[in-house]
């Protein structure tokens, strides 16, 4: 372990003497102190809260359309529609879930565009592969009997999915529907780094500009936006979830 920390230092040319020397601590306390300042004038907290709620409808648009696609792509994933829309499903899954949110960021916004849609496409592509597997693993473990039950009686496919099957697992797909939104929330706050809009990208521009009291008021909507989303979720699952 020693020897490989060594030869990665050697290998990446750290200079931790460099980083710690007076004229670089000097530095960092510099620009750290610029932080400490935030910008709250009228303007700023404007923007910023514009850049919130656009960074909100972002997550909640992007987790919304992942959770319908999931669930289509699950009820084959979970070979309720035969083995080669099974296959087919799985392979698309782990296709949409294996690209990170940020790569698909910016091809989307190479796609549809600057702006807050590329962002919403991304978070909706990424996280339906996210769900899709996880909706697919909840229906292979439900009891097929209240289903069957319903085709025997004469029921067609969509009754017996909505009347036998979707009561019993709906609780933990809005789980993981709520949990994959407070993920979103932190994700859509730094998409904006690739152009996909919401309070990223206000902080890819201040920090560009070496703004650091307009990035702190940034970074400090971030956080209240990220706690209120916590706690609502934390309200959502007691409220829906929880038996």
């Amino acid at each position: 372990m020693g020897t490989a920390l060594l030869a990665s230092i050697s290998y990446l040319g750290t200079a931790f003497g460099e980083l710690l020397s007076t004229r670089a601590l000097g530095q960092m306390g510099s620009f750290l102190a610029d932080f400490l300042k935030p910008d709250f004038s009228l303007a700023q907290l404007s923007a910023v809260a514009h850049g919130a709620v656009e960074t909100l409808a972002m997550s909640a648009l992007g987790t919304l359309l992942a959770g319908l696609l999931g669930i289509l792509l699950a009820l084959p994933a979970a070979g309720r529609l035969g083995l080669a829309a099974l296959a087919l499903a799985r392979l698309l899954l782990n296709a949409l879930r294996a690209v990170p949110e940020l790569v698909w960021a910016a091809l989307m916004v190479l796609a549809a565009g600057l702006g807050p849609n590329a962002g919403t496409l991304a978070l909706a592509l990424h996280t339906a592969g996210v769900l899709g597997r996880l909706f697919a693993e909840a229906l292979e473990n439900t009891p097929k009997a209240p289903a069957e039950a319903i085709r025997l009686a004469g029921g067609g496919a969509l009754a017996a999915f909505l009347y036998g099957t979707l009561p019993a697992v709906w609780p933990q797909l809005l789980a993981y529907l709520l949990y994959r939104w407070e993920n979103n929330i932190r994700m859509a706050s730094i998409l904006g780094f690739v152009g996909a809009g919401g309070l990223g990208q206000q902080l890819y521009f201040s920090l560009s500009l070496f703004q650091q009291a307009q990035a702190a008021t940034v970074i400090l909507g971030m956080l209240v936006l990220v706690l209120g989303v916590d706690l609502l979720s934390n309200w959502a699952r007691q409220r829906w979830v929880v038996r």
